[in-house]
């Protein structure tokens, strides 16, 4: 995807809050050039600002290149035709990469750090962790099996390396920043071509 991405020279940065010494920088500034992420305002990106269901979803589905017009209807009462997010969340739950809560998605809930685990796993097709013993043990005391690989999966590809070297913050929120250095070091693990971000 990033083969004739521009150089780091060309790239366009209109947040003012994303300088160039921001751990996020590359992420943020390659994916808005590439059309996957987008700003809470013109200027502002707002890295520190916590990621919800609704933005993580919609930047999948653009980073995957989803066809967000043709789709159906998935049923969240929560996420009408006229969402911004409707045809990214369509999209994603027509190929089982996301589920919601009953009839409802909770767009504007914040994502925790185990969610996007999965997106990632599934939305990029990777190869699902066999293993669910952990390096961090946090993850290594939750009780789903599911959770834990997709958690593994992510360092098998070296897509997280973690909050800290024994811990993951599961249930730890997501944030903005954080969400853009995900999607990147997914889209470099299935297509390698940039140089791999560390995710905090």
């Amino acid at each position: 995807m990033f083969n004739n991405a521009p150089t780091a020279e060309e790239l366009t940065n209109p947040f003012t809050d994303v300088s160039t010494n921001n751990s996020h920088y590359n992420a943020i500034v390659t994916l808005y050039n590439e059309d996957i992420v987008t700003g809470i305002t013109a200027t502002e990106f707002k890295p520190n600002q916590e990621a919800t269901r609704g933005d993580a979803a919609l930047y999948l589905a653009n980073a995957l290149q989803l066809d967000t017009q043709n789709v159906q209807n998935p049923g969240f009462k929560d996420v009408p035709s006229s969402s911004k997010y409707y045809g990214a969340i369509a999209a994603l739950f027509e190929n089982n990469i996301i589920s919601g809560y009953g009839d409802t998605f909770k767009p504007n809930n914040t994502l925790t750090r185990s969610q996007m685990a999965k997106m990632l796993t599934l939305g990029f097709d990777l190869d699902i962790a066999t293993t669910t013993n952990s390096k961090f043990v946090d993850v290594n005391k939750l009780t789903d099996t599911n959770t834990k690989r997709y958690i593994q999966t992510l360092v098998d590809y070296q897509i997280t390396v973690g909050t800290t070297e024994t811990t993951f913050s599961p249930n730890g929120k997501l944030k903005r920043g954080q969400l853009a250095s995900f999607l990147f070091n997914a889209i470099e693990a299935t297509e390698p071509a940039l140089e791999i971000i560390s995710v905090e």
